[in-house]
């Protein structure tokens, strides 16, 4: 494991200004808002930011107050930061990000997870934080051989485990972050419990039939249709470009690597849709913690590395086979804005629920829009862990 410190170069930083100064803009339909993509006046605006206002030394800063490094395992470049708590006792946990995430998800949950007596909280709540960059993502780099499937990952992220020295660990995460964690819980006996901020395969997957509601209780029927809703709007406004990322990334990859606005909207766009926000996607996320993030991806050019994941999950040998159950004690903080409303009952068919949390407010990056909300979740699943029997 080598030290690691994030140190752009500054002609890295002059190549992007000078990009953003050239932008070639392109005509847009008027009065249509959001329903065509990223509208061109927003997205002007918002680069205007990036360009005179957004501070990437600043951010730089705070990601080194962040103890990294780096190691190599199963081939690949693995960065990741490694957040000791001041308690001896605390609970070692690794938080996993998403696309289009990074661990800079996270700033605003690792404080209070690793220290909570000083954020006024219980002491025996605190966790170690490994906070992984997914191989392809980010700082991590672009993989170098195919493969890299959401199994690959965990299977590798259990080997960092191990090598940092924790026998037992929990796991969390949204996103790809919940697969590869759920993965961890399934195949890991030291998985000592799984949170999650979204569950796979927990939705209404087809057209409910009559019989099927007339067995469920009146609220989860009504979550059941809403369920089917969501994922058919999504299925006809919002899968395009996971099917693009699935099939052809390395084509998507050359216009998101070589333009800065057109890696901002493929990302932007997102935080707009998949987040708990109205006009915009600042209604729900900090302005520059969103930037951060692209710059994750522009300054190490892993737009078409990161969308690889997608490839490799639909062409590998599981693809549309029913999830595998796991065991493992598993947590769900259901955020009422994210992509898909998840039910309980198909939740139970395949997974160990013991805790079922739903919010009133949040969406899809919940370490961002509801940090509070997030790490109180966290801490009080792995406290009823730690003693379930009953306050």
């Amino acid at each position: 494991m080598q030290p690691f410190r994030v140190d752009i170069p500054q002609g890295d930083l002059d190549d992007l200004h000078g990009r953003l100064d050239r932008t070639r803009w392109p005509d847009e339909l008027p009065g249509v808002g959001w329903a065509y993509g990223v509208p061109r006046d927003y997205l002007r605006e918002l680069v205007h930011h990036w360009r005179h206002r957004y501070d990437w030394r600043a951010a730089e800063a705070r990601l080194n107050r962040w103890p990294q490094f780096t190691t190599t395992v199963d081939g690949a470049n693995l960065h990741f930061a490694h957040l000791r708590s001041p308690e001896p006792d605390a609970t070692p946990l690794l938080m996993t990000h998403g696309w289009p995430g990074s661990i800079v998800e996270f700033e605003r949950v690792a404080g209070p997870l690793t220290d909570p007596r000083r954020y006024g909280g219980d002491p025996a709540d605190a966790f170690h934080l490994v906070l992984p960059s997914i191989p392809g993502f980010g700082l991590s780099g672009p993989t170098t051989e195919p493969g890299w499937e959401f199994k690959r990952v965990a299977a590798a992220f259990a080997v960092l485990m191990e090598r940092l020295g924790y026998a037992r660990y929990g796991v969390q995460g949204g996103d790809w972050g919940a697969v590869i964690s759920r993965e961890l819980g399934r195949t890991r006996p030291e998985v000592v419990g799984v949170h999650l901020n979204l569950l796979p395969n927990a939705h209404q997957a087809h057209e409910p039939e009559p019989g099927e509601l007339a067995a469920l209780d009146p609220a989860e029927r009504e979550r059941t249709l809403a369920s089917w809703e969501r994922l058919k709007t999504w299925s006809r406004e919002r899968q395009g470009y996971a099917d693009i990322q699935a099939t052809r990334p390395q084509t998507l990859a050359y216009g998101l690597t070589d333009s800065p606005v057109g890696q901002l909207a493929w990302i932007v766009e997102k935080f707009k849709e998949w987040t708990d926000s109205a006009e915009r996607p600042e209604d729900a996320v900090d302005r520059d913690q969103m930037l951060t993030n692209v710059m994750l991806y522009w300054l190490t050019g892993t737009a078409g590395s990161s969308a690889r994941i997608y490839y490799e999950r639909a062409h590998a040998d599981y693809w549309g086979r029913p999830p595998e159950p796991s065991t493992a004690p598993t947590a769900l903080a259901v955020f009422p804005r994210d992509n898909f409303v998840p039910l309980r009952h198909v939740a139970e068919r395949t997974n160990n629920i013991v805790r079922w949390t739903e919010y009133d407010r949040g969406g899809h990056f919940p370490a961002m829009e509801q940090p509070e909300l997030l790490t109180e979740d966290i801490r009080a699943f792995f406290r009823e862990l730690r003693d379930p029997s009953p306050r």
